[in-house]
């Protein structure tokens, strides 16, 4: 009955699934299925058990240095798909890709900091 069915708009006991399309560093897409109660690190360790047959070129040593990237910001693990707000029943695209340690949070702003000439440093008249 649920074959005929598009993959984002399964039901599950609490409510809609998050139909997740990963792209990988290659390219190379999958779609999955998540909970929006889901973690960054339980998406992580659900793609890394059920690594796909075509992405086999890419296959890493361990879940833990798989990171998601969305809108250009990494996900720290303890990020779950519902705090995000991401919406129920359609298709979200992120980043996968290996890495061992996330950038620092400031890491960024920082650097705006350097290119643009602006400190944080107090101005005394």
């Amino acid at each position: 009955m649920l074959s005929h069915m598009p993959l984002c708009c399964f039901f599950f006991w609490g409510g809609w699934l998050i139909n997740l399309r990963l792209i990988l560093v290659s390219g190379k897409t999958k779609e999955f299925l998540f909970s929006p109660n889901d973690s960054a690190a339980d998406i992580a360790k659900h793609v890394y058990d059920n690594w796909p047959m075509d992405w086999e070129e890419e296959q890493v040593s361990s879940p833990n240095i798989l990171r998601l990237i969305y809108q250009g910001r990494f996900l720290h693990g303890n990020v779950t798909l519902g705090a995000l707000k991401l919406p129920l029943g359609k298709t979200t695209v992120m980043h996968l890709v290996a890495r061992e340690t996330l950038p620092e949070p400031n890491s960024q702003g920082q650097r705006n900091r350097e290119k643009t000439g602006e400190s944080n440093c107090c101005v005394i008249l």
